[in-house]
């Protein structure tokens, strides 16, 4: 698939015109990343748009204790770093290669040139910021008011959402992850996690085979998330 189908797939981009399109993807830079390699850090001035082209990467927020908060898990076709470039700040998370990655880079100049010729590009990049605000609004929500067990049931919902393969045994979804990977997205211990998978699992609402978790009945699960 070439850089100017990619960009027609994603929701900020896809009302430019295919001659639009294909100026934008000549001025993506490629850039590979290794499993576990930095992105950016918390801090760094932001420089650049990206996006995901193949792999995954996950967006964190770290302490120095070595605690860290997952706010999100973005696959092929998603887009981050945008915040930064707009309002000038340093970059406000981590992004950390979940697995081996390939990224498209926009350069600041080139994206803010963009934003500011296409006012439906505008329009969209809003949206998005609006929906990762909404995001952090839920979690900081979900934090103080549920227990583990509808954290972990919400988490799964928005995993099989975003990145989950419709089968005729339920919602499978896409990438295998460590009990540590789903301790971090929901703020809990991996011990917690592990004891709801294995309710869950009981309960016929999912199926682990090693890290690969497909939601068997993602109605029965939803009545827990509330």
């Amino acid at each position: 698939m070439s850089y100017a189908q990619l960009l027609a797939e994603i929701p900020m981009f896809s009302c430019l015109q295919a001659e639009d399109l294909e100026g934008l993807a000549a001025l993506l830079q490629k850039r590979d990343y290794g499993k576990g390699e930095i992105i950016f850090h918390e801090g760094d001035v932001g420089t650049a748009l990206f996006i995901i082209r193949k792999g995954s990467v996950v967006i964190r927020l770290s302490h120095e204790d070595g605690k860290e908060v997952v706010l999100g898990m973005l696959g092929r076709g998603e887009v981050f770093g945008e915040l930064a470039l707009l309002d000038g700040d340093p970059r406000s998370a981590d992004a950390v290669a979940r697995e081996d990655a390939q990224l498209l880079v926009l350069p600041r100049a080139e994206f803010l040139r963009f934003v500011t010729n296409k006012p439906q590009v505008t329009m969209n990049l809003l949206s998005g910021l609006s929906r990762l605000v909404r995001h952090v609004t839920q979690l900081v929500h979900d934090t103080a008011f549920l227990d583990v067990r509808a954290r972990l049931a919400r988490v799964l919902l928005e995993l099989a959402e975003n990145q989950g393969e419709p089968g005729p045994d339920g919602v499978a979804l896409t990438s295998r992850l460590t009990q540590g990977e789903l301790a971090n997205l929901v703020g809990v211990t991996r011990e917690s996690v592990n004891k709801w998978l294995r309710f869950y699992e009981k309960q016929g609402l999912l199926r682990n085979e090693k890290g690969k978790l497909t939601l068997t009945n993602p109605e029965r699960l939803r009545e827990d998330a509330t």
